[in-house]
């Protein structure tokens, strides 16, 4: 697609025939990884089956070269479904985003930081 800045895989650190796994421009945290399918697609529910296990494989590999890399101490792995819920290039990615000890006071919730107010219960 043209103007997808997702579409090229050029940068690509891994990958295999139906996704590729790049380093997010913008990490927020050292070694943020982004899996993506190679076919321009949207969202996870718009992949195929077979695009959507060849993301599930790329993140065990990406997660192996963040240990060799990086050594972080957790991870979070998330993707954005459409514009409400923060997606912003519509082009279907996985972030894998190691966490470190120490990178926030109270890490506790995870990913339900995404509401604030919601982190903690």
């Amino acid at each position: 697609m043209i103007d997808c800045p997702f579409c090229d895989s050029a940068e690509s650190v891994l990958s295999n025939e139906l996704a590729y796994v790049r380093f997010d421009r913008f990490p927020v945290s050292p070694g943020h990884l982004l899996i993506l399918t190679r076919r321009h697609v949207a969202e996870l529910f718009d992949a195929s089956a077979a695009e959507q296990a060849a993301l599930v494989e790329l993140i065990g590999a990406a997660r192996a070269l963040l240990e060799e890399r990086f050594r972080p101490d957790g991870y979070n792995i998330g993707v954005n479904v459409g514009a409400p819920a923060g997606q912003t290039i519509m082009h279907l990615h996985v972030h894998l985003i190691p966490r470190y000890l120490g990178d926030v006071e109270d890490p506790r919730g995870g990913v339900r930081a995404v509401i604030p107010g919601k982190q903690k219960y």
